[in-house]
């Protein structure tokens, strides 16, 4: 349960896998093959991720299209569903290349996510590594810094899992603190610094068990007509079996190691059971007379990579030498790798124990045997002396590793030393990175707390406003609505989430949908007045929807009930007009005079009496007008007071000489116009001629 990783964790392991691994993986593929890849215990995903955009960058300047299949498992549930999502923090891809970065990753909402092709490769899935059955036919199993988490016992059975699990071509990956251990006879080293391992052709242990088990029920059923061809198939396989054990010389099959993989023949004239621990090694199998010329003979066919033969081994059997001769022949695989197998055969004569004959007792039968005698020792001495020098070659290039092995050693005796350092530095780190973490944590949460407020106030706020508000996102679907828009849009609560062009609102506006869109698009506030079916009427405003980065993502749409305003709008505009109507049909000259006392207006009967037009007479005084006529303190002091204390006057006459000289008596009467929102208070002049 503990996820320690990061992307290209260890970069110069993937620079091997993609110089060394890949293209035997793909040199050994055949036809439409998948590559299949297994990572177990991946944690949140990085390092299959990682093992993707490695391989797809490898495959890139291929013509071909390669199918590849990543799996990767890990126990815990939460780790695999963030791994599916592939949204990782910044902090997390700070190490990649801007390259890397542009190439497999989309920002979004201030994270990193895995772009879609990569996240397509990687099939995420719960397992339980030390129970659950693995995959099979793999090429690569990468299980990094694992295996140093759990016991010898469970190491031995998952190496064993996993050499079941690849092909006879495959590789396995470990970390750098982790070997195969004692299971080094099923995986061979291909390259130590990384530790990267090919699987060796064996057959995986009898004894491995998964731990889930297998009902009889999920076996595959045997197709008809299996039986007759199986049997067709024994009986020649019988056949051949009796031809080779009558007259085919005895022998055995050894692998590399010269540990021997099958018997053929009888030859246990040839080798028998080494005291002590059983064993299936050759040489140790040996009888007496066979080790050195079996020996010198794999050590040719070993340079040469041909048939080696050897005449004329003395073997001691059952207290008799028998002449024995061997030949090693080479074979290769390239799925199993090399073999060799050593042919027993030739079985000339049997020879009693040699004996020492005195010289005087000797006759020529005698120097004929003592002659042979001294061949065959010359032989023997030969052989021992081909026999010693590859010993002699072996010792030296034993001391040679185990010297370089002495310097890595010392090497890596240092590099633990320097480990040790940086894991002391990292302690402390981790411990001020976990006090950091605390006061993070408190500050999540107080921003819980504080956002939770904040939720609660908008909640009550939509509630309480009285106003129809829509809030759409950029899809134009909606977000959230107030209660007034249910009633006036003929909302429901399940039309959340839905686009806004499927529903038809209580309101008559076609082209609501284009006009929010115009408004997303050109970031401009839009407003116009619209209906409902009772003929109510609303302002209608949509101005665009800014999130925390200020980017535009929706729009929000307010419905302002102005059915009230509109109808004093037309009662006040009727109003005016028929006050407008009155002022003009008037008889009498009348003036509206400001608070200034200048002209605001005239009405007709004023401009057919004194000739003057209102375009002519506005923003002027009485006594511009009239050229000084009207030039009387009295009159000014009661126009004055007419306003700031709402008094007014009747009758007060003055003369009045026209243009042509005639002369009229007028009566003028002063009354206030009260003010209102839009225009101070004015004075109505009214003048009568009698």
């Amino acid at each position: 349960m503990i996820h320690v990783t990061r992307f290209f964790r260890e970069p110069e392991s993937f620079k091997a896998l993609a110089e060394e691994v890949f293209p035997t993986i793909l040199e050994a593929r055949q036809g439409d093959a998948p590559i299949r890849i297994w990572v177990p215990a991946c944690s949140t995903g990085e390092e299959p991720y990682s093992v993707a955009i490695a391989l797809s960058e490898f495959l890139d300047n291929r013509p071909e299209s390669v199918p590849i299949q990543i799996f990767a498992t890990d126990i815990s549930e939460t780790a695999i569903d963030q791994a599916r999502m592939g949204v990782y923090p910044p902090s997390a891809v700070e190490d990649l290349s801007p390259a890397l970065l542009h190439r497999f990753f989309s920002k979004t909402d201030g994270q990193y996510r895995i772009n879609k092709p990569i996240r397509d490769l990687c099939v995420f899935a719960r397992q339980d590594l030390t129970r659950d059955p693995p995959f099979s036919k793999l090429d690569l199993i990468l299980c990094r810094n694992v295996l140093i988490y759990l016991g010898q016992a469970i190491q031995g059975r998952l190496i064993s899992v996993f050499h079941y699990a690849l092909k006879p071509t495959g590789f396995l990956m470990l970390g750098s603190a982790e070997t195969v251990g004692s299971q080094n006879d099923l995986f061979h080293i291909s390259d130590k610094k990384h530790r990267v391992y090919r699987k060796k052709a064996v057959e995986s242990p009898a004894d491995m068990q998964f731990a889930a088990p297998y009902s009889r029920s999920r076996m595959e059923r045997r197709p008809a007509g299996a039986d007759e061809h199986r049997a067709g198939g024994s009986i020649q396989s019988e056949a051949n079996r009796l031809i080779l054990d009558r007259y085919a010389p005895a022998g055995v099959l050894v692998n590399e190691e010269l540990r021997i993989i099958q018997f053929r023949g009888q030859t246990g004239r040839f080798l028998e059971p080494a005291p002590g621990d059983a064993s299936l090694n050759l040489l140790k199998m040996c009888r007496e007379g066979l080790l050195h010329g079996l020996r010198t003979a794999l050590q040719a066919a070993k340079k040469k990579d041909e048939p080696v033969r050897r005449e004329g081994l003395q073997v001691k059997t059952n207290g008799d030498y028998i002449n024995v001769t061997i030949e090693v022949v080479p074979l290769v695989s390239p799925s199993e790798g090399r073999h060799y197998l050593i042919l027993f055969q030739d079985i000339t004569r049997v020879m009693p124990t040699p004996t020492v004959v005195p010289k005087k007792g000797r006759g020529k039968g005698a120097a004929h045997d003592h002659d042979q005698e001294m061949d065959q020792l010359q032989k023997e001495l030969v052989a021992s002396r081909e026999y010693l020098q590859s010993i002699i070659q072996d010792l030296e290039a034993a001391n040679e590793e185990l010297q370089s092995a002495n310097e890595e050693i010392l090497s890596s005796n240092e590099e633990l030393q320097s480990t040790n350092e940086e894991l002391d530095t990292a302690k402390e780190e981790l411990q001020s990175t976990n006090e950091e973490l605390n006061t993070v944590n408190e500050e999540l949460h107080g921003r819980n707390d504080e956002l939770a407020r904040i939720n609660s106030d908008l909640v009550n706020l939509l509630h309480g406003v009285q106003m129809a508000i829509v809030i759409v996102a950029g899809d134009l679907r909606i977000r959230r609505f107030t209660p007034m828009a249910e009633k006036i849009l003929n909302f429901i609560p399940s039309d959340v989430g839905r686009p806004i062009g499927q529903i038809k609102p209580n309101v008559h506006c076609p082209d609501l949908e284009k006009m929010i869109l115009e408004v997303i698009d050109t970031i401009t506030v839009q407003q116009r007045e619209v209906q409902d079916s009772q003929g109510r009427t609303y302002s209608l405003t949509v101005r665009p929807y800014k999130n925390v980065d200020n980017r535009i993502d929706g729009a929000v749409l307010m419905l302002y009930d102005i059915d009230e305003i509109r109808r004093h709008e037309i009662e006040a505009q009727e109003a005016r007009e028929y006050a407008e109507a009155i002022f003009n049909a008037a008889r009498d000259p009348m003036v509206v005079l400001d608070g200034k006392l200048r002209v605001d207006r005239v009405n007709n009967a004023f401009t057919a009496a004194f000739q003057k037009a209102n375009g002519e007479v506005a923003g002027r005084s009485l006594q511009e007008i009239f050229d000084g006529q009207w030039n009387e303190a009295e009159l000014r002091r009661l126009l004055e007071e007419v306003i700031p204390r709402g008094s007014h006057f009747e009758n007060f006459e003055i003369e009045h000489r026209h243009s042509h000289g005639e002369k009229k008596r007028l009566w003028l009467n002063g009354r206030r116009i009260s003010a209102s929102d839009k225009r101070p208070a004015l004075i109505l002049l009214t003048m009568e001629e009698r």
